[in-house]
């Protein structure tokens, strides 16, 4: 099931994505809830992000290509940082280049959803507290990680979390390990291509591992790393990420106004 956030006529809602339709959904996602039965198309409405998480707990180098393609070796344990709610926009919304950095790059990565409150999940449990999976985008000023020991300007700024363009919730942590294709395009050119099973550490240890330090809200989202070739945005590409079985997430890169 495509559980899609979006907007129309100024009313914000949740709706199952079907087609090229969308059934708008009776609450939201995160209980149990109801087909209304209102379909609308798709080209009708405004996709936005498909959650508003309270955070997104992203990991570092979870794929050994990407850690020596910029000279890093792959830690003993999983390097985790912080991306906060204002670096979330959604499907079509323009990553602002930010005014303090030089060189922006893109990073593809496959996002987990979480579903319900959870904290020291057992890893035969991990599961069970995921909605489901979206792409995301890990947009970062490079110049500014690579002089700056805390990440949290170079990977936190406005604009830098794209997330959707829905949630897909028929995944799970199986068909992750078994490999699904994730690519990002410049401008229609291929920049990075890998598979889900090349990740150093599969979902159910980064479940493991963030929860048993704090608490992960419905909404909340986890960054699962990039593969190898990320790469320079400039002000009016077209970046785009798409997942086997999930879709595309494609953003316009603006200047900071």
């Amino acid at each position: 099931m495509r559980i899609a956030r979006f907007s129309i006529d100024g009313n914000v809602g949740f709706g199952v994505v079907e087609g090229d339709e969308l059934d708008v959904i009776k609450g939201h996602p995160f209980a149990e809830f109801e087909r209304s039965g209102q379909k609308v198309p798709l080209d009708k409405v405004r996709l936005l992000p498909p959650v508003l998480p309270n955070k997104v707990v992203a990991i570092g180098r979870n794929y050994a290509e990407h850690a020596a393609e910029l000279g890093n070796a792959v830690p003993d344990v999983p390097v985790t940082f912080f991306k906060p709610s204002t670096s979330v926009i959604g499907p079509g919304d323009p990553i602002a280049y930010p005014s303090f950095s030089q060189e922006v790059h893109h990073e593809a990565e496959l996002a987990v959803v979480i579903g319900r409150m959870c904290r020291e999940v057992p890893r035969e449990r991990a599961k069970d507290v995921i909605l489901g999976y979206t792409c995301a985008n890990d947009v970062t000023a490079r110049d500014v990680q690579q002089r700056e020991k805390q990440w949290a300007r170079a990977k936190g700024f406005d604009s830098s979390c794209p997330l959707g363009p829905w949630v897909e919730t028929e995944l799970d942590p199986s068909d992750i390990a078994a490999g699904l294709a994730i690519q990002c395009t410049v401008n229609g050119e291929q920049r990075q291509l890998g598979r889900t099973s090349d990740m150093v550490r599969p979902i159910e240890d980064l479940i493991v591992h963030i929860t048993e330090a704090m608490t992960l809200l419905p909404g909340d989202v986890i960054l699962t790393g990039t593969p190898a070739g990320v790469g320079p945005l400039n002000v009016g590409d077209e970046v785009a990420v798409t997942i086997e079985g999930i879709g595309t997430l494609t953003n316009k890169v603006i200047k900071r106004g």
